[in-house]
């Protein structure tokens, strides 16, 4: 452990809960050559039998498993495929890019270059229908100006999932950034959404927002920087009807460099896995409130003012933390009450925290996949 390291004892600990057990996913794991190039040739093939002639083959990653909570079978949904399946669209204008993330039906959408999104009527926010996976292609896509909701119309008179929900959403390897409201909004009850290795800044809201009773996410190897409002988890007091045995959230191996605080902020979660993160000169990095569960577990902590509170705003939250490191941090991580073994949902294996300034800095963001 480095000089200047306190390793907090954790006063609180998990206690398991029933549920599925899963096959052992690891988030990162290598795909063998023949299974690369047997997947490669097939979307080939199915792209040049079914496309027109702007559709290209998508990158072998953009099947990649997604892990945490998007990886569990719940709601109908086994797991998170995005647009597995479906047509490879590519596109490189603005009108190309939002009429492939409003169409039915699943799609697998390349981001090629920079695209701008308006503000028109909307406030500069996009809805993106269900079954897609948006993906960058190389370390230069970008969204800028504007940003992608993930949901149905607000309504808070719905406290239970409408069958037509949105659902099973991939997004990955894009600069998201200029947003003048979000640059990513999950709401009311969408579900199995897997938002993986982005560069996220400059919003004018939120990074990543999920609140209304959305379920079953996984943010993960993103970059978070020049950013206030970061990661919303639950979005007020209110909420309870909408939220309560939902918004169960995996954060995990992210990167919030310099990025100011929410990281997440958390209201009436079931659970929520916040692991492998590394954060560096934040204001503070994750708040439990009203009731809420939430492990913190192999993060390191350098140059935090509050890395983890219960008493915030409120009512408190319940926070369970284990082998995370803290480095030049003004306060440690206040811990309340147990939580659920994230293992009761879905398998995981948690890196050294010690590895965690090394391993998230080169892994996290664009380019990486």
């Amino acid at each position: 452990m480095p000089p200047g390291t306190a390793r907090p004892t954790p006063p609180g600990t998990a206690e398991p809960a029933p549920g599925p057990r899963r096959r052992r996913l690891r988030p990162e794991a290598a795909v063998p050559l023949i299974a690369f190039m047997a997947l490669l040739t097939a979307t080939v093939l199915v792209s040049a039998m079914t496309s027109p002639p702007a559709v290209a083959a998508a990158p072998a990653r953009a099947a990649e498993p997604a892990n945490g909570f998007a990886s569990v079978n719940a709601l109908g949904q086994n797991g998170t495929t995005g647009g597995a399946g479906g047509p490879t669209l590519t596109v490189g204008t603005t009108q190309d890019f939002l009429d492939a993330i409003a169409r039915p039906g699943p799609y697998v959408i390349q981001v090629r270059g920079r695209i701008i999104l308006p503000t028109g009527t909307t406030d500069g926010m996009h809805a993106v229908t269900s079954d897609k996976t948006i993906i960058g292609l190389g370390a230069d896509a970008a969204l800028v100006g504007g940003g992608l909701t993930i949901g149905l119309p607000v309504d808070d008179r719905v406290t239970a999932p409408p069958a037509n929900a949105v659902h099973n959403i991939i997004i990955r390897n894009l600069t998201i950034t200029g947003a003048t409201d979000d640059l990513i909004n999950v709401q009311m009850f969408s579900h199995h959404i897997w938002i993986d290795h982005n560069d996220l800044s400059n919003g004018d809201d939120g990074a990543v927002d999920i609140k209304r009773g959305s379920d079953f996410v996984t943010v993960s190897w993103n970059r978070f920087h020049d950013h206030d409002k970061t990661l919303l988890l639950g979005h007020d007091e209110t909420a309870g009807p909408q939220d309560i045995g939902r918004l169960r959230v995996t954060y995990h191996h992210n990167y919030f460099d310099g990025s100011d605080q929410r990281h997440p902020r958390v209201r009436f979660s079931a659970l929520v896995h916040v692991y492998n993160n590394y954060y560096r000169g934040n204001s503070y990095g994750i708040a439990s409130t009203y009731d809420a569960a939430v492990l913190a577990e192999g993060n390191y902590f350098t140059n935090v003012n509050n890395p983890g509170r219960v008493e915030f705003s409120g009512d408190l939250g319940r926070l369970v933390e284990r082998d995370n490191i803290l480095v030049a941090c003004h306060h440690p991580i206040e811990t309340r009450g147990t939580v659920t073994e994230p293992r009761t949902y879905y398998p995981y294996t948690a890196d050294p925290a010690v590895s965690v300034p090394t391993v998230v800095p080169a892994g996290a963001g664009v380019g990486k996949i």
